[in-house]
């Protein structure tokens, strides 16, 4: 089935969707809250004005986990490509809610890991992000 051109547009993962500038950066670490969804801990920080998109992403795999480069840039890849396969059930909770959710995906593990199991950890991450905005916002 071909999608037409609005229906694509939803699953592309946007410059706009990512979380650049250090000082948003730095601020969703310190004053963020944070879980586990295995293999990845989930730091996430609401705000309160309204951007362009509901949801930006950062995705850390630190040197200390992964020392090869080729490791990981395969998972930030991986990851980025699970987040957007999947994004659509977080968006859909933030376009009840007012405001914009920054969420960062550090990766804990330590050897590199399959699409499955990325999959899985994001999968988690967003069900579980999305449980916690709801109770939030009630």
């Amino acid at each position: 089935m071909l999608l037409s051109m609005n229906e694509g547009e939803r699953f592309r993962l946007t410059q706009q969707e990512r979380i650049r500038g250090e000082k948003r950066i730095e601020t969703l670490f310190t004053h963020g809250s944070s879980f586990m969804a295995y293999p990845f801990r989930v730091v996430w920080l609401k705000g309160e004005t309204r951007a362009t998109t509901s949801v930006s992403l950062l995705v850390s795999i630190p040197k200390k986990r992964l020392k090869r480069a080729v490791d990981r840039n395969r998972m930030k890849r991986l990851t980025r490509e699970a987040y957007r396969l999947h994004k659509q059930s977080l968006t859909g909770v933030m376009a009840a809610c007012k405001g914009r959710l920054d969420v960062a995906l550090v990766y804990v593990k330590d050897e590199p890991g399959d699409f499955v199991t990325v999959e899985k950890g994001v999968v988690r991450a967003i069900r579980e992000l999305g449980r916690t905005i709801q109770k939030t916002d009630e």
